[in-house]
């Protein structure tokens, strides 16, 4: 039951009415959903047309705050809006009359880092990129008409958002008020949506084609295994987010919202919430689970965690990583050495326990139910990617968090805590989990480490560099265990600037 890629396409160039205020800040909400970095759009039309309304509904839309003051940058020509890690510039050009005016005020620079609002477009002249997004409104007997146009990938972007609003109105959320939330390293996008007093998150996962890294490291190209896992864990008592709306061929979920109170404070592990997530994983391993999930959908079978899998993720490594920090690529024996050396201790972590693998089970999809009990405490929020593989790999994940300080001790004392937990369900073997421990910590700290590089440096997503002393150091932790000592002796000479 493999849904199909979406085809939203608007009729374009694409007319809508707007016969009030309220469905003008609609439409502008719906396109301050999909601004990205880079981004320029236009706003035409005569004195009096409504460009400057439309443009402060988007802009309150995109900061998430209706009371923010937007006034009108006719005199200013430019007022630029932050909001957490976006931008977006506001430009009035009515009074711009050369080219030479627009670098004075930043027109071009506002492009690299944000989004651009430019009312009075044709006054830039040939400096308005060509496929930019361009609103033209005009007074109408009821209202005004929007006339959407623009090239490149607008037209599809713009079917999106307004594909995204039709599902909201006939899930019983019609004119849902549409606000931006962070997204993850994967190419979905979340927006926390709110209409009656009523809140819920929208998960938007258009169905992509699966690239080979996909096929061998048995991601998710659509939404259907998020919700045959979601379906398990909440039958199983854990706290996942009930799903209020599903179209699964057009990739939209409609989601509980489970709020945005982490484990983290200060950047750092709360040790009582890390605890309570130990808890969750101990309950989830405590019972055999097999890799077979039945669900509304029939049966879903959960991607062996296998050691096709496992090599591939560490080639992020080799491939981003070291080039990163040491300015070369390796030489071809020393990535064939690094491909053998692996080879033995993966064998040995997939010949210990098996589980539902969640796969990235640490602080940005976790969060903090204070008013729930038990192990219901902690919420689940990304799980499409699940695997059934070694049941140590989510302790090191969550214990060895890529986001958040870890303590040594802390790590010690949240792995010794999750083992006595183990111990008292009969038929834990504590030295085969932790030997797969130690090596799943350091393959994952090396995939993550490859992908962090790899995001940072052509992924548009510099904030990840950030994170990569924190994983060094807890790569670091995990090769001193015995079992990775050819491995440790690699990284020395492989990596000597990193060794600690």
């Amino acid at each position: 039951m493999a849904p199909r890629a979406p085809t939203e396409k608007a009729d374009w160039p694409l007319t809508v009415a707007l016969p009030d205020e309220a469905a003008t800040a609609r439409l502008a909400e719906d396109v301050a959903a999909t601004l990205a970095p880079g981004d320029t759009v236009g706003l035409a039309g005569g004195l009096g047309a409504g460009k400057t309304t439309f443009a402060r509904a988007l802009i309150r839309a995109f900061a998430d705050d209706l009371a923010l003051e937007v006034p009108s940058p006719t005199f200013t020509l430019v007022q630029t809006y932050d909001a957490g890690r976006r931008r977006i510039a506001h430009f009035d050009l009515y009074r711009i009359s050369d080219g030479a005016e627009l670098d004075e005020i930043g027109f071009e620079e506002a492009a690299l880092d944000g989004a651009r609002l430019v009312e009075w477009p044709e006054r830039a002249a040939a400096r308005f990129p060509a496929g930019a997004l361009t609103i033209a409104l005009a007074i109408a007997e009821h209202g005004r008409i929007a006339t959407l146009s623009g090239g490149g990938a607008w037209p599809a972007r713009i079917g999106r958002t307004r594909a995204i609003r039709a599902f909201l109105d006939r899930s019983g959320w019609e004119g849902a008020a549409r606000r931006h939330l962070q997204g993850d390293a994967s190419g979905r996008i979340y927006e926390r949506v709110r209409a009656d007093g009523r809140r819920a998150v929208l998960q938007n996962a258009p169905a992509r084609a699966a690239t080979d890294y996909d096929k061998i490291a048995h991601r998710a190209v659509d939404v259907v295994p998020f919700v045959a896992v979601d379906e398990a864990l909440r039958n199983m008592g854990f706290s996942a987010p009930e799903i209020l709306a599903a179209d699964l061929d057009a990739g939209l979920l409609l989601l509980e919202d489970l709020g945005s109170e982490l484990l983290v404070r200060d950047s750092a592990a709360d040790p009582k919430r890390y605890r309570a997530a130990v808890e969750v994983l101990a309950n989830l391993h405590l019972r055999k689970r097999p890799a077979e999930i039945a669900w509304r959908g029939g049966i879903y079978r959960l991607p062996p965690y296998d050691a096709d899998a496992l090599s591939v993720e560490l080639s992020l490594f080799i491939d981003w990583y070291v080039p990163r920090a040491t300015g070369r690529s390796l030489s071809p024996a020393a990535a064939d050495d690094f491909r053998s050396i692996w080879v033995a201790p993966i064998e040995r972590a997939l010949a210990t326990e098996t589980s539902w693998v969640l796969r990235d089970f640490h602080s940005p999809n976790l969060l903090w139910l204070p008013v729930r009990q038990g192990h219901r405490r902690v919420g689940l929020l990304d799980f499409q990617d699940a695997l059934h593989g070694p049941s140590a790999y989510d302790v090191a994940s969550l214990l060895q968090d890529a986001r958040a300080d870890v303590p040594t001790a802390l790590e010690a004392a949240l792995k010794a805590h999750y083992a006595s937990l183990r111990r008292r369900g009969g038929g834990f073997d504590e030295r085969g989990f932790d030997e797969a421990y130690a090596i799943l910590a350091a393959q994952r700290a090396m995939k993550v480490m490859g992908a962090f590089a790899r995001l940072g440096t052509v992924g548009g997503k510099p904030f990840y560099l950030k994170h990569l002393s924190r994983v060094e150091g807890y790569l670091q932790r995990a090769l001193t265990h015995p079992v990775l000592s050819a491995l440790s002796l690699w990284y020395e000479k492989a990596l000597p600037q990193n060794r600690r």
